[in-house]
Order: C-alpha cells, then sequence, then structure tokens
C-alpha cells in the first residue's frame, strides 16, 4: 500500500506545491505523511483531488455466518 508521502513524491510535488494546490497547511500535510495525523473528509478529499485519486464508498461483502459478521 502506497504512503501518502509515495503518493505525493508520484506527483513530482513536494509538500509545499501540494500544499499551495489543496489549500491545506503544510503541517497537515507532514503529520499524515508521519502517520501522526488522521485528517477530516473535507480536507482528505482537497489532498487527493490534485494527487489525481478519489474516495469511493462500497459496500462490505457479508459473510454467511449465524452472527451476519461483515467481511472486507
Amino acid at each position: 500500500m502506497n504512503t501518502w508521502k509515495e503518493f505525493r513524491e508520484e506527483q513530482g510535488l513536494s509538500q509545499a506545491e501540494l500544499t499551495a494546490k489543496c489549500n491545506v497547511k503544510q503541517p497537515v500535510i507532514a503529520r499524515m505523511e508521519k502517520a501522526v495525523h488522521s485528517p477530516q473528509i473535507d480536507s482528505l478529499l482537497r489532498i487527493l483531488t490534485p494527487l489525481g485519486y478519489t474516495l469511493q464508498i462500497v459496500p462490505l461483502k457479508k459473510c454467511s455466518s449465524d452472527l451476519m459478521k461483515l467481511c472486507i
């Protein structure tokens, strides 16, 4: 699985360049890359868009068990 830093570097962007493209402060991006910060959805979408990504909501698969546990 790619990290935030890898996503950014794939686009050839520095943290400062990404900050300018997505209107999110550089320390937020740095904390996300260090995995010490979980962004809010709106910030996440602003960061993903210039990186060429988006979120997709998909249903979970249901397990066939008596407890109806959800599987990923």
